[in-house]
């Protein structure tokens, strides 16, 4: 389905009007499943979330987010983004908590922002990190999040984030060379 059959969809939920589930489950599904399996590649071998659970766990939420304004499909990958973030990092917190804790390993980054070794504490460092980076610039903390949770490109970030393609290319510079800095510490 293209991007503006699916802005339109969003367009009628957010105007009150109802539509059944698979109007908008159906067309965005795979995505989300793409974006959910590159999630969990990222993530060690034997992961036990499945990309069609942290799909399904994510769209219950999404269904759910009845104060949203939906911008777009744009916007609606992000939030999905936020919440598939959120799951991931409850269920590794979770999983350390079974392990009774452990001291959290610091890893590298990338070039292009992946993380460079396959452990739950990676990915609750890289948490840890852009909780304080939103403590001190909620913006960039959004732009890190955005790309690199939910894989969104310059251009979308500036999309969803309502700035110029500039700003996020001027910000992602700084913060990929803060979040090296935090997470080799």
């Amino acid at each position: 389905m293209a991007t503006a059959e699916i802005t339109d969809l969003l367009r009628a939920i957010d105007e009150g009007r109802r539509l059944s589930a698979n109007q908008l489950v159906a067309p965005v599904y795979e995505q989300m499943r793409a974006l959910a399996a590159d999630f969990l590649r990222r993530e060690s071998a034997g992961h036990t979330l499945q990309p069609t659970a942290l799909v399904n766990e994510a769209y219950i939420k999404l269904a759910d987010q009845s104060r949203v304004r939906w911008r777009g499909k744009t916007h609606f990958f992000a939030v999905g983004a936020e919440i598939m973030r959120r799951l991931l990092v409850d269920h590794a917190r979770g999983k350390r908590r079974l392990k009774r804790g452990g001291d959290l390993q610091r890893i590298e980054l990338t070039d292009d922002l992946k993380l460079s070794s396959r452990k739950d504490e990676d990915l609750l460092a890289v948490d840890e990190a852009i909780e304080r980076l939103a403590e001190r610039d909620p913006r960039q903390a959004k732009i890190v999040e955005l790309r690199f949770f939910g894989g969104l490109t310059v251009e979308e970030v500036a999309e969803v984030l309502q700035v110029s393609k500039r700003t996020v290319e001027a910000e992602w510079t700084m913060i990929r060379a803060w979040l090296r800095r935090e997470l080799s510490n």
